[in-house]
């Protein structure tokens, strides 16, 4: 059983090391701003008894997201770990600008030199999972939520999507890609075909999905419809080739493509912008399927979306059923820093810093 499955069940308060796989290089400093080690190596010999108090905050108005992985680490790390205390907020908690959201205390060499390292954590956690809760939000603008789809993997390294799948989660999105978004919070990867399925069958969509049905009939009919740059004509053609089997269609139209049925229809220019997927294609699409008998099937839309463009098909209220966003849930737009605040149970901080108690916050066992 997955930790996070335990935490849902209240077994369990925190996701552990068991859940964050660390490189072992941490414990060696290998991540870590020099400076932090040389003053580490310092105060180890000149002011070992110093008990030192910790505080991360950050500036915007965001939805918190690191906080099991940033304590996990200093359990696995920091020297002596059970002698600092930490006190935390959780991940998922709405946070406001300059709230402490995790403190450590203990003496500076034993942590100090994980600072910079938590700092990043927290940032890209809660950038993402803040981009993600406002597309969420984005997305019921028009009173009925539409699911988001996290479809990050091609917009950042590998490695990262373990994490950025959690923060995603955390943020709202409980639909992701690939397997291993889904691996810290125990679901798994969705998707049906990408272009490269309907190339390998020379353009012909009906072949492709066919094919696709064929070898995965258990999962729900979704076909992508904008390789002929024929939304509505490939749709109809899918409709009609599979009926009540067909679940969606997915329009993925570049932003640099006007899609046929413009060019069959040039007294709708003029208004818009027609290129890429544009609130006047889907409803276009909409009214076509319903036209044929093909009420059931659901539209998808994907390709640049961001919380704003999000904001205007709600607004007009397309009729869209689904969103899938990948690069504009990436964007690392909060950063967190970490202050030394109060030294041996006393005031002593930088200018322009002091410690800022939260009564929000929960000691860590």
């Amino acid at each position: 059983m997955k930790e996070i499955e335990l935490k849902v069940q209240g077994k369990i308060k925190r996701l552990t090391n068991k859940t964050f796989k660390f490189d072992e290089r941490i414990g060696e400093g290998w991540f870590s701003a020099v400076y932090f080690l040389k003053s580490c190596e310092i105060v180890k010999k000149e002011k070992p008894n110093n008990i030192v108090t910790t505080q991360f905050f950050q500036k915007e108005h965001a939805v918190l997201c690191g906080t099991d992985e940033a304590i996990a680490l200093v359990k696995t790390f920091a020297k002596d770990p059970d002698q600092l205390e930490i006190h935390s907020l959780k991940d998922g908690d709405k946070i406001e600008p300059y709230e402490t959201v995790l403190t450590i205390s203990g003496p500076y060499q034993n942590f100090g030199f994980l600072e910079g390292i938590i700092d990043g954590i927290l940032a890209r956690r809660t950038s993402v999972a803040t981009n993600v809760y406002n597309v969420v939000k984005a997305a019921r603008a028009s009173g009925v939520q539409k699911p988001v789809i996290f479809m990050g993997d091609r917009d950042d390294h590998y490695t990262q999507q373990a994490g950025d799948g959690y923060s995603a989660y955390i943020g709202g999105s409980t639909a992701q890609a690939t397997h291993a978004m889904n691996e810290w919070w125990g679901k798994h990867g969705m998707g049906t075909m990408p272009h490269a399925l309907i190339q390998m069958f020379e353009g012909d969509v009906v072949a492709a999905t066919r094919a696709y049905h064929e070898y995965y009939p258990e999962d729900d009919l979704v076909s992508l419809v904008d390789y002929n740059n024929d939304v509505i004509g490939d749709s109809l053609k899918l409709a009609h080739a599979f009926g009540e089997t067909l679940k969606g269609v997915r329009l993925d139209t570049a932003k640099n493509m006007v899609d046929k049925y413009f060019i069959d229809h040039p007294e709708l220019l003029g208004r818009f912008d027609p290129r890429s997927v544009n609130p006047e294609l889907v409803f276009g699409l909409r009214e076509a399927l319903d036209k044929e008998g093909f009420n059931h099937v659901k539209i998808v839309v994907s390709g640049g979306f961001t919380k704003e463009r999000i904001l205007e098909f709600e607004k007009r209220q397309v009729p869209v059923d689904m969103y899938g966003i990948g690069s504009s849930l990436l964007k690392i737009g909060i950063g967190f820093t970490g202050d030394n605040v109060m030294l041996n149970g006393k005031h002593q901080a930088k200018a322009g810093r002091k410690y800022n108690l939260n009564p929000r916050l929960e000691k860590v066992d």
